[in-house]
């Protein structure tokens, strides 16, 4: 009787230490990016979801399929120091938004997908990246494109940080090379949507 009190009494307190997350539901999100597809002529098999309000330790970077109503792929992605307009003391904790050129920060929105480039940066290719809202619409002028870059990981590194950008979000040299191979094999823009 001892030993299944003990057993028991352990086994609430090693699991009751673990936090369990439960993931976040982004059906309206889906639901609203599938019907901006449709009506704009985009990609209708798949878009990118980047959630920033989510740790950069943790993946926030999202392939959303629409055909199987799901996300099929994640990782981390890098936000902006925003540290150019005023001192951000809390740049690592939580992404600060701003269109500003030279601003550093991310810009919340949805973007078309553009050309596919050559980069200074990770796996040396980059796309360029067209804000489609006010609060994005200066990516080109910018330089906000979709990059890799050695510095972030492939494997969420929570309770660390990844690093910080410039505004671009940038992945690891692995993702990436995944991301580029879907982007060349489609015949249609991909909408890339950054949230928080």
């Amino acid at each position: 009787m001892r030993k299944i009190v003990l057993i028991t009494l352990l086994s609430f307190i090693c699991c009751n230490n673990t936090k369990i997350e439960t993931p976040k539901d982004y059906t309206a999100k889906n639901t609203e990016a599938l019907a901006f597809c449709k009506k704009n002529n985009f990609n209708e098999d798949y878009y990118f979801l980047i959630d920033l309000s989510i740790h950069s330790g943790k993946n926030r970077f999202f392939i959303y399929d629409f055909k199987q109503q799901k996300i099929t792929n994640q990782n981390l992605v890098t936000h902006g120091s925003c540290d150019v307009l005023d001192d951000n003391d809390q740049k690592w904790e939580k992404a600060k938004f701003n269109n500003q050129d030279n601003s550093h920060c991310s810009a919340k929105g949805k973007y078309k997908i553009g050309k596919r480039d050559t980069s200074g940066w990770g796996i040396k290719i980059k796309y360029w990246l067209h804000g489609l809202e006010p609060t994005n619409n200066n990516a080109i002028g910018r330089v906000i494109v979709l990059h890799s870059w050695e510095a972030v990981s492939d494997k969420e590194v929570y309770p660390n940080y990844s690093p910080l950008s410039w505004g671009c979000p940038a992945v690891s040299d692995a993702f990436m090379t995944k991301l580029d191979a879907k982007l060349q094999k489609s015949e249609k823009p991909v909408l890339l949507w950054i949230v928080e």
